[in-house]
């Protein structure tokens, strides 16, 4: 199939399947005596599997470590993938997207602590939303503020 035909089954555009051509995600494919390229199923499958991962947060650089393994991942392979390298790649950003989110869970609680030191009204505030079940085990939450009865966002008096 042509690129655009497969950019549209893998659910990306040709340009993305360009880009992990020349980020050796993809092997060249296959040209008809036109130049054009050719695609098959088991290209459309691999670029899935990429936009799959890159989706969960990997990056291309990590999954350029272990391109010549990603057939592995795909769909089709009866293996169920389990290679160790990308198991070890996941894990790194695994650990890395925790330690962000930590950080920034921090980050966050520290200015909700902030506004509640100087009278602002947090209950719009992100820190009604659930935590990291890890750093909700470790750390104390600061207290929420009081559900004000009255509209603190008055409309303006009309002229």
């Amino acid at each position: 199939m042509r690129i655009s035909d497969a950019a549209a089954a893998a659910g990306t555009t040709p340009r993305a399947l360009r880009f992990y051509e020349q980020r050796g995600l993809l092997p060249p494919p296959s040209r008809t005596s036109g130049g054009q390229r050719r695609y098959g199923p088991r290209e459309v499958a691999r670029v899935r599997t990429i936009r799959r991962l890159l989706a969960v947060g990997l990056t291309i650089e990590d999954l350029r470590h272990c391109a010549h393994l990603l057939h592995l991942l795909e769909a089709d392979d009866p293996t169920g993938g389990g290679c160790r390298q990308g198991s070890g790649i996941a894990q790194r950003r695994l650990d890395a997207l925790n330690s962000e989110i930590t950080r920034l869970t921090h980050l966050r609680d520290a200015l909700a602590a902030q506004m509640n030191l100087t009278g602002q009204n947090t209950s719009n505030s992100p820190t009604q939303t659930p935590r990291n079940s890890r750093a909700a085990e470790t750390e104390p939450r600061p207290p929420q503020p009081a559900e004000h009865s009255d509209n603190l966002l008055r409309a303006a008096p009309r002229a």
